[in-house]
């Protein structure tokens, strides 16, 4: 890792690059992540045994993400994040290979296996935003940390028109051709990441390494913060990765359902360009709970009908409030540990969040195939309830100082 250069020009001109590869690497990344949520449960309706197991996939990839997120974190604190982005793009090539041979062979096994290498792509991407803040002044870490995920504006676009300009290029193996393209996205992020030059992150096997990963699980700052996250990113996959099959059970197009994921996908990186501005001014609770309540708003309006100005609509609500919801758990995140505890506390709330995550995945394809639509919008009422009310009997964290 090359040494701290103290000349400021040079320290901003670092920043602005490392910054401007975390964006394009997320807007790359973000679509493989698109193109397996557009793609997921209509691939797995079509190849697996049973309906009730059209989005196993899906919930596969969560596990992806469940599984890889601590080793991404210790990957990162042992060899530098630099090379966990390095082995997550060669991941995000693997998922794409593997996923164009499970169509051409049918095999729905192998599908789901590339799937959770996928997810394990996904773990490594979330840690962009946390990269971002680890190269900025602490009073700019939540505007870096937002900014970065305004990639995901492009994930939004390139992803759904990715599958809809490939998904018949290799007839008669619907979507084989999205998924070789989708490796060829990963394998271009991979080329972007491997300039970023980050501080190395610091020794937390040392005596001063911070309080033991019990003792922070248990601090009221991080339960809020975890709550929050785990909430807003539980109901955006249940519902998101729910619609698609709903609206092809409602006998709406293909082509609909990938402009709904688009809009959708828009909708959750969008506000990436204010949020963190708006963290600094109301504060991280008060941006969460606006997102909780623009869920609960587009919960109702799928609730109001199944043609496809509903499910757009409710996409969109469902992105703008996991962006506000997500965005302002991770800034309280950010709060909740001191320097040496960040790597461990950062990766450990990924593990819950995705751990959470992966349950509600599953039970949306079950909950949808056995129940419909409508049951799947009312139960995401429960889990924002919960939210709320440990939002509201909280109180505001102050950032941890060093322990060293």
């Amino acid at each position: 890792m090359p040494a701290k250069d103290t000349n400021p020009r040079a320290t901003a001109s670092l920043e602005l690059s490392n910054l401007t590869r975390l964006i394009l690497a997320q807007a790359l990344s973000g679509a493989n992540a698109v193109v397996v949520y557009a793609t997921g449960a209509i691939v797995g309706s079509t190849l697996a045994p049973s309906q009730a197991l059209a989005t196993l996939p899906i919930t596969i990839f969560v596990l992806g993400m469940t599984a890889c997120s601590l080793p991404a974190g210790l990957i990162a604190q042992r060899y530098g994040r630099r090379t966990a982005f390095l082995i997550g793009a060669g991941c995000g090539v693997l998922v794409g290979l593997l996923a164009a041979l499970a169509v051409m062979l049918g095999l729905f096994w192998l599908f789901c296996a590339a799937t959770f290498f996928g997810g394990a792509y996904a773990a490594v991407v979330l840690t962009f935003r946390f990269a971002a803040a680890d190269c900025v002044p602490p009073a700019r870490r939540a505007r870096a940390l937002s900014l970065v995920m305004t990639g995901g504006i492009f994930a939004g676009v390139i992803g759904p028109q990715l599958v809809t300009y490939t998904m018949d290029l290799w007839p008669p193996h619907t979507f084989a051709g999205t998924f070789v393209a989708q490796a060829l996205v990963a394998a271009l992020s991979g080329l972007i990441l491997a300039g970023v030059r980050l501080p190395a992150l610091t020794n937390e096997r040392s005596p001063a390494g911070g309080r033991p990963i019990g003792v922070i699980a248990r601090d009221p700052r991080f339960i809020t913060a975890v709550t929050c996250g785990v909430i807003s990113y539980l109901l955006m996959n249940f519902l998101m990765t729910a619609a698609p099959l709903a609206m092809h059970l409602c006998g709406l197009s293909q082509a609909s359902a990938n402009l709904g994921i688009q809009w959708h996908v828009i909708a959750m990186y969008a506000p990436s360009f204010f949020t963190g501005r708006l963290i600094a001014r109301f504060g991280a609770k008060a941006v969460s709970m606006a997102g909780l309540l623009l869920t609960g708003l587009s919960a109702a309006v799928g609730l109001l009908g199944v043609d496809v100005a509903h499910f757009w609509l409710t996409l969109i609500l469902l992105g703008v409030g996991w962006n506000f919801g997500f965005v302002g758990a991770s800034a309280m995140v950010l709060d909740c540990h001191a320097p040496e505890e960040r790597s461990r506390v950062q990766s450990f709330n990924d593990f819950v969040v995705f751990g959470t995550v992966a349950c509600g995945s599953f039970l949306s394809g079950s909950l949808l195939t056995a129940f419909g639509w409508d049951t799947v919008l009312w139960l995401s009422f429960v889990p924002l309830t919960l939210a709320a009310l440990t939002l509201v009997r909280s109180r505001t964290p102050k950032p941890l100082e060093s322990a060293s």
